[in-house]
């Protein structure tokens, strides 16, 4: 990916992006992913503003697909997307994490979590002890989740983070999570067991499932693409789940 839209989007999605690659880069051995054909780089238009997304993705032995997404929408609407699949072998919960800036340089949104992948839908022992170890940072405007959100963690932060300190705050906590995530993933041994791999498969399906039901994600995809396109988008690059 070129650094282009990155360095024109809210800061706070420059530094974020820069630091997702920057610890996959020191903890995984990445290699190429192939991201499916003209998904790659893709422009549109919304209610007459210019869409752009770029998408870069790797995989590792752990990891069947690692995706960061940029998107921008004129001057008004800046958006990070990013989560990290992991190979059904591994038992180990999918990263995910958001962030959507408005007019004026307001984020309105920033999500982070390790997702549980597992049928009893909670994180593994070795996680929930390195993530309370984590240090406590209270942002003043947490956000509810929505309805479908049953895929989350205890863990999981979701805020409006209202100026310079809680930005960082959210920086810190998202580099926090994905340094444990990665540590935790690089000693881990793979499975050969079926059922733990069936387990593993239907957790992502289902992570999927719920996620395909962002409506926000879907109007903004078919208002600039039509329905047929971001069905593909939605299946194919943001939530392929395994089968």
């Amino acid at each position: 990916m070129t650094e282009s839209l990155r360095t024109r989007q809210h800061s706070l999605i420059c530094q974020l992006a820069d630091c997702i690659e920057e610890v996959w880069q020191a903890n995984l051995e990445l290699s190429p992913y192939q991201v499916p054909e003209g998904l790659g780089y893709i422009e549109g238009h919304l209610e007459g503003e210019k869409l752009v997304i770029e998408n870069l993705c790797y995989q590792t032995p752990q990891f069947r697909k690692l995706h960061l997404e940029l998107a921008q929408v004129g001057t008004g609407l800046d958006i990070l997307h990013c989560v990290m699949f992991p190979n059904p072998e591994y038992a180990l919960p999918i990263f995910g994490a958001d962030i959507v800036g408005g007019k004026g340089g307001a984020i309105s949104a920033a999500i982070a979590d390790l997702s549980p992948a597992n049928k009893a839908r909670s994180l593994p022992e070795h996680y929930q002890q390195a993530l309370s170890a984590l240090p406590v940072f209270n942002f003043s405007q947490p956000r509810p989740l929505p309805e479908w959100a049953d895929i989350f963690s205890n863990f999981c932060l979701f805020v409006r983070p209202m100026g310079e300190l809680e930005e960082q705050g959210f920086l810190q906590r998202v580099r926090d999570f994905l340094t444990v995530h990665c540590q935790i993933a690089k000693a881990s041994v793979a499975t050969t067991s079926d059922r733990e791999i069936a387990e593993a498969i239907a957790g992502q399906q289902y992570y999927c499932h719920q996620q395909q039901q962002n409506d926000k994600t879907r109007r903004v995809l078919e208002k600039s693409f039509g329905k047929e396109w971001a069905d593909r988008y939605m299946t194919t690059m943001l939530f392929d789940s395994v089968s």
